[in-house]
């Protein structure tokens, strides 16, 4: 994987120094062609791209509303290496290219509801992913590189593909699916989520779930800013035939989880889960400006998870609702600072349940 790292962070520096060109708005059917082509759709709420990054060889795209087409691409990338091309959707910001209206950027710790539907068209040649690409940054814009994290969301795969790094949990329920997490560190934060049943479409895609188990790993600051949702198909051989059939994202409605008015929040995160159970981290955040000297959490589990044992904490459960309380050595929590606690569990994992964090 040392290839693929140095890879994608020689390319992605040599990206930055090539000006993106746009086309007219889209009015019909548009094509492009150019290594880093753009045009608007739906009056600028989203920007198609081209985006050959990872290769010199010839790709073009035919973008009719939120919709587009790979008509050809001549891609020969090893699989093991970066890829060629990333033509894409996004929402918000791009290397300081931005779209109108779109409700971004959001400081992570404020986030409200981000949830997106797509559908694709995925052929049986090539080697490609199919996923979103999620972009943090420590400000609420830039023209640079993103200095914060990067999120991808592998819906599907083919061709012998994978994340850079390495796989770190697996087994992990967000959104309705199973997801394997992979990390490494590049000149950011690099989080991959990848579904362990592939899919061609989503729909109501929980973005800010994803969003809040990268946090809870130590990959997000809540201080951070999210600045683009990009949709997209990752093309190392081939990719001619992959289409986006439709797509959008929805930014707003009340923020998941709620902050507390106690000045703390938490969020839980499944580390592993087998067949039957299960074991969890959940990190304590204190939000406030005055350090805390013991705080709780409360969470209600959707379906039928028991827990069997914890550590760092004392974890209780009534019916479907868990209790935690801190322990007596990790009751204080200075002031935007962090601790953690964890359990094992029964049944299926428990995915990201809103939790209620409170100062004692």
């Amino acid at each position: 994987m040392r290839a693929r790292l140095k890879s994608c962070a020689v390319l992605a520096a040599a990206l930055l120094a090539i000006p993106l060109h746009s086309a007219p708005p889209a009015s019909a059917a548009t094509r492009l062609c150019g290594a880093t082509d753009t045009t608007p759709v739906s009056g600028g709420e989203y920007i198609a791209q081209n985006n050959i990054w990872g290769a010199d060889t010839p790709q073009c795209i035919t973008v009719d509303g939120t919709s587009f087409t790979v008509d050809s691409a001549g891609h020969s990338n090893a699989t093991n290496g970066a890829p060629a091309a990333y033509p894409s959707f996004f929402k918000g910001c791009h290397w300081g290219q931005c779209t109108a209206n779109s409700g971004l950027p959001v400081r992570v710790g404020d986030m409200p509801s981000v949830t997106s539907d797509w559908s694709t068209t995925q052929p049986s040649s090539g080697s490609y992913n199919v996923s979103y690409d999620l972009w943090y940054d420590s400000h609420p814009s830039t023209t640079t590189d993103p200095d914060g994290a990067e999120v991808m969301i592998w819906l599907n795969q083919r061709g012998g593909v994978q994340p850079a790094g390495s796989r770190v949990a697996t087994g992990v329920q967000i959104s309705g699916a199973t997801w394997d997490v992979w990390y490494s560190r590049m000149n950011w934060n690099y989080i991959a989520f990848v579904r362990t049943s592939g899919t061609t479409s989503v729909s109501g895609l929980d973005l800010a779930a994803f969003t809040r188990d990268a946090v809870a790993r130590g990959y997000i600051q809540n201080a951070w800013y999210l600045i683009g949702v990009e949709a997209g198909f990752e093309l190392w051989q081939g990719g001619a035939g992959l289409a986006t059939d439709a797509f959008g994202v929805t930014v707003g409605g009340t923020t998941t989880p709620p902050p507390s008015s106690d000045g703390c929040s938490a969020v839980l995160r499944t580390d592993n889960a087998w067949n039957g159970g299960f074991t969890a981290t959940v990190t304590v955040t204190n939000d406030g400006d005055a350090p805390l000297s013991g705080w709780s959490a409360d969470w209600t589990f959707g379906g039928d998870q028991r827990v069997t044992g914890g550590w760092n904490a004392t974890v209780t459960q009534s019916g479907s609702s868990v209790h935690a309380v801190n322990a007596s050595y990790n009751g204080a929590v200075a002031a935007h600072g962090s601790t953690s606690f964890g359990f094992q569990g029964t049944g299926s994992a428990p995915g990201t349940p809103a939790i209620t964090c409170a100062a004692r």
